[in-house]
């Protein structure tokens, strides 16, 4: 079958999607790759067997760019005779909403990773709820990528929890069990890169560097835990983004100047950094699912995460982590002071966080269940072309 995989940046395909698409290359289909042509695009062909076609999809609202990328995915989809356009991310999930289904497209999917209006307010968080709701309804079938964010949609009203679906136990594609896999790691060694003796723990932070993934309040709970004598190293392994909720100006020299900071900035290889961590500390105000938690969880690292949609399904509280509620340094403090002092609870929060990944979160199982969507969906193959049901 055609699949066309559409998101609005090239690194959400490389980074996020990379297996599932890997996946369903490998199943004998034909995959082209759809996303706004940047740096990072340059690197699709090379690592996929599949072809990429660069549309301009904004980010943000621009009226006049947004209905050319509208026209420019209509124009596409019509000329390609697709049996799938599957889009992730915001801004795709709807254009192509609109655009696969005037171009006839017969089976039109989107994957919620997240609602960037869950902490908005006024007619923004309005505008952006109506936008997920015609995702919903435009789309022949819609996936969230856990069940606590299935559960939120439905509380927000964009659609009923039957319309959407989670693969599994949920995530975006699982995570590579041999990829993140601690054993392949020299462990000394990348102390040693990092210039960090032995026996200094190190709290991992994996992510966007921004305020709403609760890097404020986790500057303010390290510099708690140094104060109080712990000798413990604070990784920030991910990119700064100063257009979308930056950090402040204070924060940022204070955590390139911090001598225990090690600002390691994007990471093709997070796995490397996460080798070494005691702990993995994701305070974020919003998720979708946190797919860096199950990446940590198969190496064998517990998590300090908040009590929010998506998080409280990556984390089993008190099993394989600990959460707290959001935008609370004091809170994150008293998580963190407890796993990286209590070396026995930390290990068996480590074991029990590995025995889960590999247990519900194998991105092999997951990616086969989508590809066993794709099946059901289009119906079945005959003479190399799919018969329609």
């Amino acid at each position: 079958m055609r699949i066309c995989r559409v998101t609005t940046v090239p690194f959400f395909l490389l980074h996020h999607l990379h297996d599932q698409i890997q996946a369903a290359i490998g199943a004998g289909n034909e995959v082209i790759l759809v996303s706004s042509n940047d740096p990072d695009a340059a690197k699709l062909e090379a690592i996929f067997a599949a072809k990429f076609h660069a549309i301009e999809i904004p980010r943000k609202i621009s009226l006049y760019a947004d209905l050319l990328a509208l026209i420019r995915l209509y124009r596409f989809f019509r000329v390609s005779n697709f049996d799938i356009v599957h889009s992730a991310t915001p801004k795709a999930g709807l254009l192509c909403a609109i655009a696969g289904l005037w171009a006839g497209v017969p089976v039109r999917l989107h994957t919620f990773t997240g609602q960037p209006w869950a902490n908005l307010r006024g007619t923004v968080r309005w505008v952006a709820k109506l936008c997920d709701w015609l995702i919903v309804k435009l789309n022949t079938r819609c996936y969230t990528d856990s069940v606590s964010q299935r559960a939120f949609l439905a509380a927000e009203g964009i659609a009923s929890e039957g319309r959407l679906v989670v693969l599994g136990a949920g995530s975006l594609a699982g995570v590579d069990l041999q990829k993140f896999d601690s054993a392949r790691f020299d462990k000394k060694a990348i102390k040693d890169e990092l210039n960090l003796p032995e026996e200094t723990k190190v709290i991992a932070f994996v992510g966007r560097v921004t305020r709403d993934k609760g890097v404020v309040e986790l500057i303010t709970a390290f510099e708690q835990l140094r104060s109080s004598g712990m000798n413990v190293c604070l990784l920030l392994v991910g990119p700064f983004e100063p257009e979308r909720d930056p950090l402040p100006e204070p924060i940022v020299r204070e955590l390139l100047g911090n001598p225990h900071v090690r600002v390691i900035g994007y990471a093709q290889n997070p796995e490397k950094y996460l080798a070494v961590a005691d702990l993995l500390c994701l305070p974020s105000y919003r998720e979708g699912f946190g797919n860096v938690v199950i990446e940590a969880a198969a190496m064998g690292v517990p998590a300090v995460a908040t009590q929010i949609v998506g998080l409280c399904d990556s984390v089993a509280d008190g099993v394989t982590g600990i959460l707290v509620a959001p935008r609370d340094a004091e809170a994150l403090v008293g998580a963190l002071d407890t796993l990286l002092t209590d070396d026995g609870k930390r290990v068996k929060m480590a074991n029990e966080a590995k025995a889960r990944a590999t247990r519900l979160f194998d991105s092999k199982v997951v990616n086969a269940l989508m590809l066993d969507e794709y099946k059901s969906l289009t119906g079945d193959r005959e003479h190399g072309r799919l018969t329609r049901k």
